[in-house]
């Protein structure tokens, strides 16, 4: 095995475990840090494979931006954060419908992807082909989502103020 194949083990394992740690944390916050590892390993994956523009992107968008934000709201809005407050019966009922989704996710790649098929052809296009294909083709869903974003934060803030109020 390379020092890559190695380094992938390393990242796959560190963000597998994060992941499930994610689902299973009893704590709304830990939750969230551990999410950032996974993102972090997700976009540490990505630079491995030598995508760096999807590697940096995902790093700066989704760990500095989107989990920041989650963390912010859970902040301002005073979110119950224990496991008490999160604890409910339907637990079986969430992983029969996870091994479901699992199992139909699983066939659909499974006939998506044959182990028999010609290997993708690797892009060879500069992170400025990306941008202007990004800004040009896709700004409509670029821009809504910034403003999904705003929203929310502005959605957080007005439910902050509404329980100083009280």
């Amino acid at each position: 095995m390379t020092a890559q194949e190695y380094a992938f083990a390393v990242i796959a394992a560190v963000g597998s475990i994060s992941a499930i740690a994610v689902v299973t944390a009893r704590n709304v916050v830990h939750a969230a840090l551990y999410l950032v590892v996974a993102l972090l390993s997700v976009g540490a994956t990505f630079l491995l494979l030598g995508a760096e523009f999807a590697g940096w992107v995902q790093i700066l968008i989704y760990v500095g931006a989107i989990v920041i934000l989650f963390l912010f709201g859970l902040m301002l809005t005073k979110a119950p954060i224990g496991r008490d407050t999160l604890d409910n019966t339907h637990r079986w009922v969430g992983l029969l419908v996870a091994a479901g989704v699992f199992a139909g996710l699983a066939f659909l790649i499974q006939d998506a992807f044959p182990l028999d098929a010609e290997p993708f052809e690797v892009f060879h296009g500069s992170t400025s082909v990306v941008g202007e294909s990004m800004f040009r083709d896709f700004v409509l869903p670029f821009e809504a989502i910034s403003f999904l974003l705003l929203a929310a934060l502005i959605g957080a803030i007005v439910l902050a103020r509404k329980d100083e109020g009280n």
